[in-house]
Order: structure tokens, then sequence, then C-alpha cells
């Protein structure tokens, strides 16, 4: 991938999905591509999609595919409503499931939203090399996750999820 081979700079597709509004009013979506652009990395794609299983994974599965995406983050459709299925659709697309992550989002937004995290439920796991994050519709939590576990761990989880760091120890 391009951008894993380019140092510390990763490639972010973000993917807000909701079923109204538009990316002119997005705000946890700017949170997030607001915390990778200040860490210097690169938003391949953006876009907002309907709420709907087959939607979602068709979308983050295609975001998967491209070659200038490292870490997928979808923003929405993460609640306990009859239409929430991101984590249903996403979850059969991982390799591997990274449940610290979830441990660390309820821990982190805890003190933001109080006790409605027992109702916010968030993803992060590994598909095909890219790590994929899903996270809540909320400005504040998906801020929170992005700054201060998603783009801090961003590059590393690049390279460890696509085996770059043993081809390179290989090579020297």
């Amino acid at each position: 991938m391009t951008s894993q081979s380019s140092g510390n700079t990763v490639g972010a597709a973000i993917v807000t999905i909701t079923s109204e509004g538009s990316l002119d009013d997005d705000p946890a979506g700017d949170s997030v591509a607001e915390a990778f652009e200040a860490d210097d990395h690169e938003i391949a794609t953006r876009e907002l999609i309907a709420r709907g299983h087959d939607n979602v994974q068709s979308k983050v599965s295609r975001a998967v595919d491209r070659d200038d995406v490292d870490i997928v983050v979808t923003v929405g459709g993460t609640g306990v409503e009859p239409q929430d299925a991101t984590l249903e659709a996403v979850g059969p697309l991982l390799d591997k499931d990274l449940p610290a992550f979830a441990d660390l989002f309820h821990a982190l937004t805890y003190d933001e939203i109080g006790i409605s995290v027992v109702s916010s439920r968030a993803l992060g796991g590994i598909a095909d090399g890219v790590a994929i994050f899903c996270l809540p519709n909320d400005e504040v939590t998906a801020r929170i996750a992005s700054e201060e576990i998603i783009v801090p761990q961003a590059s590393r989880l690049a390279t460890l999820a696509n085996g770059t760091r043993d081809e390179e120890e290989t090579e020297t």
C-alpha cells in the first residue's frame, strides 16, 4: 500500500452512516478527519451513506480493498435502535478483533457521556490488512476515540496489520 510504504503517513477512509444529513453537516465525521489531518495523515476518501446492513458492509468492504486506505473509520449506526446495524455489518468482515479498543473507548468516553455509555457500541478490528474502527455518530465520542486512541496508533496498526514490519525486519 502506497501510504504505508511512505513512512508514518496512513490513508484513512471515513464513512458516516446516517439516515439524514450531508458531509457539510457531519460534526462527528469532521472530528475524525481533523484528528487524522492534525497528525499529517491523508484522508483517502470520505463519504456519507444511508443506514442498512448490506449498504454498510458493501461500502466498508470496498474501502478495505482500496490501495490508498490503511484505516477505515465509520461513524454512526452503532446504537441499539433496530436500524443500527454497523457492527453487525462490519463484524463478519474482520479477520482479527481488537477487543481492547471498545474497552478503552468506553472508559475514555464515560467521563464525557456518563452512564449513557451503556448504549454506546464501538468495534475495532483488522480486515485484509486494514484496521477498521466503528464509532457512534457523536462529535464528542468520535473526537475522543480519534484523538486519544485511533490516530496515535494509526501508523503502528497499519504496519502491523499488513505485515510490513516483518518484511522490513527480514530485509535488514
